[in-house]
């Protein structure tokens, strides 16, 4: 893993956050080096703010910390967290950091964005970016080239306006778009739908996965959920728009459920949920963190747990592995891990591993629920 950026006779030293030993993969990506070699000779004015969304790990907001004020957008608790991290080991001077559902800095000259995932988060921004940019705002985006497509483009053109995109380099590709006012929409209201067999009605900010429907993986998982007066503190860890702890603190009423997500629009989703569904959404405690960092050894009694396998756009199972950790860690004795995740990861083995007992007590064709006791 390569831990230093080096452009234009000026080193950072970058790291993902949280950092691991034996680290595989590096905090930055040819996207970043292009936008950066890009930007490099422009005339930037100190008292107009530089808008950088999507910043992985902070290897732009890191580069552009000295040079006017810089305002990083990002939906993710780790991004932010490794931004923090990464502007402290450079010794750079510290920046404004703000949610995707925060008010965006007024008269931007230059915006960076890197594509999410998430096309309905990238559509979010470029409307919200339309509501308030200067026609003199210079947008430039930024993404591996494969990431790129004509339909990429349309979004731009559709919600923000005219588009051009560069030549590949190092397989990564930039689009620039400049403004229209002309095209600005009021901001959509976040995507709510019916789920009539366990009678709920779930709110989807636009980052949070499965906009629309309930996914099939959530759907089984749901249909194992205990109900035991002994689980008086439930932890929905990797909550989403939170129908896994809703569900549970609807099942076992007594109960405290805490709900934990590193994306804020996903703990936002979860607290409309709760007072959507709820008949005490007091019940529900949601949080932004990393895992179940900070949360006391031995407080919770059942963690129910749906894992990524991804950070960012690499696939990993490094996240499911701290998950389970952080659960063991968090379980009183006799405590219980629930978690369900596709077949072919084969979270059995770990679960064996660090438990020393996993049994399964559902599965189809495509995902398995497990159950491990501390």
């Amino acid at each position: 893993m390569k831990p230093e950026l080096t452009l234009h006779e000026r080193t950072l030293k970058l790291k993902r956050y949280p950092a691991r030993k034996n680290e595989t993969l590096q905090a930055w990506d040819a996207a970043d080096e292009y936008i950066i070699n890009h930007v490099h000779d422009m005339e930037l004015d100190p008292e107009r703010p530089i808008l950088i969304m999507n910043d992985s790990f902070g290897a732009l907001s890191c580069w552009f910390a000295e040079k006017g004020k810089v305002t990083s957008v990002t939906d993710s608790f780790i991004a932010k967290e490794g931004c923090i991290a990464n502007l402290k080991a450079n010794q750079l001077p510290h920046i404004k950091i703000i949610d995707c559902l925060a008010e965006l800095p007024e008269n931007p000259q230059l915006i960076l964005i890197k594509l999410p995932k998430n096309n309905r988060l990238l559509t979010w921004q470029l409307k919200q970016l339309c509501n308030l940019l200067p026609r003199d705002c210079v947008v430039i985006g930024a993404a591996k080239a494969k990431e790129i497509h004509t339909s990429t483009l349309k979004l731009f053109e559709k919600h923000l306006g005219e588009t051009k995109t560069s030549l590949a380099i190092k397989k990564a590709r930039l689009i620039f778009c400049q403004p229209n006012p002309d095209l600005a929409q009021p901001m959509p209201a976040p995507q709510q739908w019916e789920v009539p067999e366990h009678n709920l009605t779930i709110t989807n900010h636009a980052n949070v996965f499965s906009s629309d429907n309930l996914d099939i993986g959530a759907r089984l998982l749901l249909e194992h959920i205990p109900q035991n007066n002994k689980y008086n503190d439930i932890i929905d860890l990797g909550c989403g728009n939170g129908v896994i702890g809703i569900k549970a603190a609807q099942l076992n009423p007594h109960a405290t459920v805490t709900c934990v997500d590193e994306s804020y629009m996903a703990v936002a989703s979860c607290l409309a949920n709760a007072e959507q569904n709820l008949k005490e959404p007091e019940q529900i405690q949601a949080k932004v963190n990393n895992c179940l960092d900070g949360l006391p050894a031995n407080s919770a009694d059942l963690v129910l747990c749906n894992p990524p396998f991804h950070q960012q756009t690499a696939i990993t199972d490094h996240i499911a592995w701290q998950m389970f950790c952080d659960s063991k860690q968090v379980l009183r004795p006799k405590g219980q891990l629930i978690v369900i995740g596709n077949r072919h990861l084969g979270y059995d083995g770990k679960l064996k591993r660090l438990f020393g007992n996993v049994s399964v007590i559902a599965q189809n064709n495509k995902f398995v629920v497990y159950q491990s006791g501390k």
